[in-house]
């Protein structure tokens, strides 16, 4: 159930904004403060997934509220409400990270569409991080190989600054492990690192998924919605398979990427967004400029940074440690002790043509540790790694 808290001096105000958010939905849950001081004691106290505040209070005002909320619980989104006099400081507000700001006395669709779209991308947030925590683990770029080694010196060198990086190899390499040690490396880890398959997204919806629209905007627009790159606000996107991207959703990721303003499907306001852009792709992305389907300035965009992740076949140094890896992995997934493998049987698979890369390699490796005896032997990789 959504927490949400107005900070508003004026009693006549709070009150009217508490009716308006309970009549709404009777899943909000609405607290309420009298200053800033008194909303800062509380939201230090409690975690609110939205705060509604003045800006011209006492003890606290709105601008120095939200600098300080900023700094202890950056995710809660703030909405800032300001007299028709305080605009300019309204729009100082956003400047300090406000999600928005709204004028007294507030239009009811105004505040409830902006009420929906905080508490929108809050959820989203508040899930990716959940889903960072269980995965970060999975995200070790595992080698020592010289291909592996100089793309670990790369990550550490530009995971720092905000370049953008476009990542190129073949399918089941791991490009989105490197993805993901650029982020979690990065003054960005502390916010969301959201990731879009362009490939898996119908290209009638990549639009939609990426900005966002709102309500009416196609037939299924039954409420506003919240895009990919709002989510990503702060933090980082990860464009996977871009190469796959309609030319019409390439156009309004050029214009994110130059202005750092996006539009939701169906809008005509432009929203700010401070969001890192990686991508990658499997494909020759000039051999689709050439042939017409990618945009030549998109990839300029793009390839600020250019990291090439090599085939296994270019890496069989690696292979040793790829298996000991998965094997532990896997062992603790299925609850049993790690089997070993025999220094036959890893130079047998060091000499496999993996075609599928890292993906059949594990895959290969878990149909050995299923199948093969206590020790995975050169005969088990003879009988059951080629079928």
């Amino acid at each position: 159930m959504p927490k949400i808290l107005i900070i508003e001096d004026e009693a006549s105000i709070r009150r009217v904004l508490v009716k308006i958010l309970t009549e709404e939905s009777d899943t909000y849950t609405v607290d309420e403060a009298e200053d800033g001081k008194q909303g800062f004691e509380k939201i230090k106290a409690e975690d609110y997934d939205l705060v509604l505040c003045d800006i011209k209070m006492p003890k606290m005002n709105g601008e120095e509220l939200l600098e300080a909320v900023k700094k202890i619980k950056p995710e809660i989104p703030m909405v800032m409400i300001s007299g028709h006099g305080d605009l300019e400081t309204a729009v100082n507000t956003m400047r300090l990270g406000a999600f928005d700001y709204i004028s007294k006395p507030p239009d009811l669709n105004r505040l409830l569409n902006t009420v929906r779209n905080a508490l929108d991308k809050k959820q989203l947030v508040v899930e990716n991080k959940i889903l960072k925590k269980k995965v970060s683990k999975n995200y070790e770029i595992i080698g020592q190989s010289e291909p592996i080694n100089q793309i670990k010196q790369m990550i550490e060198k530009v995971a720092q600054t905000d370049a953008r990086v476009l990542i190129t190899g073949p399918n089941g390499t791991g490009k989105e492990l490197v993805a993901h040690q650029l982020h979690e490396k990065s003054e960005r880890a502390h916010a969301p690192m959201i990731e879009v398959n362009c490939a898996a997204i119908p290209s009638e919806l990549i639009e939609s998924e990426l900005f966002g629209h709102v309500k009416g905007a196609f037939t299924s627009a039954v409420k506003d919605r919240a895009g990919k790159f709002e989510a990503a606000d702060g933090g980082t996107i990860f464009l996977d398979e871009i190469g796959d991207m309609s030319l019409s959703a390439q156009a309004k990721v050029l214009r994110a990427l130059q202005e750092s303003l996006i539009q939701r499907v169906g809008a005509d306001k432009d929203i700010k967004i401070n969001v890192r852009v990686i991508a990658a792709t499997n494909k020759d992305l000039k051999k689709e400029i050439a042939e017409g389907r990618f945009r030549e300035d998109l990839y300029h965009r793009l390839a600020v940074i250019l990291i090439k992740v090599p085939a296994l076949n270019d890496r069989r140094d690696d292979i040793p440690l790829l298996i000991e890896h998965f094997a532990v992995k896997i062992a603790e997934e299925q609850g049993n002790a790690p089997k070993s493998f025999s220094k036959d049987a890893v130079k047998l698979l060091q000499e496999y043509d993996w075609t599928g890369n890292i993906r059949e390699l594990r895959n290969v490796v878990e149909r050995l540790i299923i199948l093969g005896g206590n020790e995975i032997s050169e005969t088990d990789v003879t009988l059951f790694a080629s079928k």
